[in-house]
């Protein structure tokens, strides 16, 4: 890309990569509590009941209100479950709960409309709104693709006219996995192709004049998600519109690494003011949802009093596509080595061979052997402490640089020099790898530039920027216009936050820069009332990797969150899945709790299991279905034997 249209680019997309600014969109009313503008981000999630038992719907929404949810989601997969939100809005009412509610609708016009007149707000997946999905790849001429557009406008434009008669709001929200066959045969499984499904629905919603539109862009793959919404943005920018956004990673999953998943991809967007509500995608009961969407939000509340960072003339490294930036390998850091993971010991003494657990070894007395899992940190930071026996042959050390120079054999670890000053002073360095910690804005110091001809300096990337991030980033520009190919290691300190705290931090910090290629490792430390979970960091540390897509350490789990649509225990059956098979790294199996959420929106999925009727299981190989209707009691073992038969099945250690 040129210089003017990377300027071109990069102002469609965010109003700025340096300074913190929210990204203006125009202000949709959705009940009381508007969306968008300068309102602040609006918290929201979807429960998970049956929708015809109006009791249990109600009490669980004023749990997820009580939780921080500012919108509430209602499944509507048909007719009677529309009629029936006019019975929980009533309950809701008359309990003293005003929150807005919006309906949730797949595949059913006729539901939707009935819905847009009831409820504050509806959302249509224009993947299956207005068609179909066979997964067959058609051909399509421009008159051909035309018509197809004109046969959605007469399906979609009676919704409009509804949603406009009665001041009804409208989410088109695109998922990844649901993109239709038309969309797929045009513009293929991209994040151009998420953009245009979304878009062909709001031109005709301009057309009717109507505008009280939101809009997502949601995937299970994060990479995937950040490019859609940016790209959703400069072509709304181009089409002149500016309708809020809202931010999501769908099936993001359970636990720490759904957490920490979500945080990678909402986090990278709301680091460039991008993002007018949010709702994170837990495999969990609903009212978990919120306080981690309100913690995402709340970092960005007092961000724009940031030092200032460096402006940006041009963006020269295209933010719509994944390439991993280029650097040398020094010693096993960089070049085509995976992303390390750093462990900081500096604080305590190594006493005995179980301190290393929590970073991954295990040593065996009786084999005298040290054992690794696939989560085992690559370095250790000892600082001016050392070991007090023998440590793994596959775990490097490193030391402050006094205490490297006290070591009778140098070849044992490796130095760390406090700033480029101190390494270009020093007489004696490592032959192999020499660790120099660098401030964001140093990058552009004198002192930085004599490093950049050795190639045994990783660089320890660290900022003193509230706005951090974009700090980093910003220097990692730097580097990459200037063909700048030192290995470059993220460092992250936090204290003073909660262990939860710590993990949608980091997650976003150190996510947002590996999202885009850039970063060869990372090197977080953290202190809870002054103790560090060593477990923590390195679980952490790991998760962001996996979420990021950059380092696959472990199986992955694509679990859609909970609805009233599922037909089992998602909690239940997730846990029972992830029991059986957590040991087959790198393997991606989708839990899905219906059709809706089925084999669409388990794209990247190896193997699906997937909800098709009352007590009845449809396992998927990819996208293709091999074993339909299985008696849920059996269906767990049934997929293990198909993995068994890929022959990818190994037995836990």
């Amino acid at each position: 890309m040129n210089v003017e249209s990377n300027i071109k680019s990069f102002k469609k997309y965010c109003n700025s990569l340096t300074e913190y600014s929210r990204y203006l969109t125009r202000e949709v009313p959705i009940g009381a509590i508007p969306l968008g503008g300068s309102n602040p981000i609006r918290i929201q999630s979807m429960t998970t009941t049956d929708t015809m038992n109006t009791i249990a719907t109600v009490e669980q929404t004023i749990r997820m209100v009580e939780a921080g949810c500012e919108y509430v989601r209602i499944t509507a997969p048909s007719m009677n479950e529309a009629q029936n939100l006019e019975n929980i809005k009533k309950e809701l009412r008359l309990r003293g709960y005003e929150v807005p509610l919006i309906a949730d609708i797949h595949f059913t016009p006729n539901a939707a409309e009935l819905a847009a007149r009831i409820v504050d707000k509806v959302r249509v997946n224009p993947g299956n709104y207005a068609d179909k999905k066979k997964f067959q790849q058609l051909e399509y001429s421009d008159a051909d693709y035309e018509a197809e557009i004109e046969r959605i406008r007469k399906k979609f434009t009676p919704l409009v006219k509804i949603c406009k008669e009665y001041g009804t709001a409208m989410r088109i929200g695109t998922n990844h996995g649901s993109l239709s066959d038309r969309i797929m045969s045009r513009y293929g499984d991209t994040p151009v192709g998420m953009v245009e499904s979304a878009l062909e629905f709001v031109r005709i919603c301009r057309d009717l004049d109507y505008h009280r539109i939101v809009l997502s862009m949601k995937a299970s793959n994060t990479q995937v998600m950040v490019q859609a919404y940016r790209l959703l943005i400069q072509k709304m920018e181009e089409e002149g519109m500016n309708y809020p956004i809202h931010l999501g990673v769908t099936e993001a999953g359970d636990g720490e690494d759904a957490r920490i998943k979500s945080a990678v991809g909402i986090g990278t967007l709301l680091e460039d003011g991008i993002g007018d509500t949010i709702r994170v995608s837990l495999t969990e009961e609903p009212e978990a949802e919120a306080p981690v969407a309100k913690s995402l939000a709340e970092r960005y509340v007092n961000r724009s009093s940031h030092e200032t960072i460096k402006p940006l003339v041009s963006i020269p490294k295209s933010p719509y596509e994944y390439s991993k930036v280029v650097s040398i390998a020094a010693g096993s850091v960089g070049g085509a080595n995976l992303p390390r993971v750093f462990a900081d010991f500096s604080s305590s003494i190594i006493k005995v061979y179980n301190d290393l657990n929590p970073i991954g070894y295990f040593y065996s007395e009786e084999l005298d052997k040290w054992n690794m899992n696939e989560l085992a940190a690559d370095f250790i930071y000892l600082g001016s402490n050392d070991f007090s026996f023998d440590p793994p042959q596959s775990l490097k050390l490193i030391y402050e640089y006094k205490k490297w120079l006290q070591l009778e054999k140098k070849s044992k670890g490796f130095p760390l020099f406090s700033s480029a000053e101190s390494y270009n002073s020093s007489e004696k360095k490592s032959f192999v790898m020499n660790f120099v910690e660098v401030f964001a804005d140093e990058i552009f110091d004198e002192s930085f530039v004599s490093l950049t001809n050795d190639d045994t300096v990783i660089v320890i990337l660290k900022t003193r920027n509230l706005h951090a991030m974009p700090d980093m980033r910003r220097s990692l520009f730097e580097l990459y216009e200037k063909k700048i190919t030192l290995p470059v290691i993220i460092r992250r300190n936090y204290t003073g936050i909660s262990d939860d705290e710590f993990r949608l931090s980091a997650a976003t910090d150190a996510g947002a820069l590996l999202i885009d290629g850039f970063a060869d490792g990372i090197w977080l430390t953290h202190e809870n009332n002054g103790k560090a979970d060593y477990n923590l960091i390195n679980r952490t540390s790991f998760g962001i990797l996996q979420a990021a897509r950059v380092r696959i350490s472990k199986t992955e789990y694509i679990a859609c969150p909970s609805c009233g649509r599922t037909l089992f225990d998602l909690v239940e059956v997730t846990n029972k899945i992830r029991q059986r098979t957590e040991h087959l790294k790198g393997v991606k199996i989708g839990i899905m709790g219906c059709i809706v959420n089925g084999p669409g929106e388990m794209a990247d999925a190896d193997y699906g299991y997937v909800g098709s009727g009352v007590g009845k299981i449809t396992l998927y190989r990819g996208k293709e279905v091999v074993r339909k209707n299985i008696n849920s009691e059996n269906a767990v073992d049934e997929l293990i034997e198909l993995i068994k038969e890929d022959g990818i099945w190994t037995e836990k250690t």
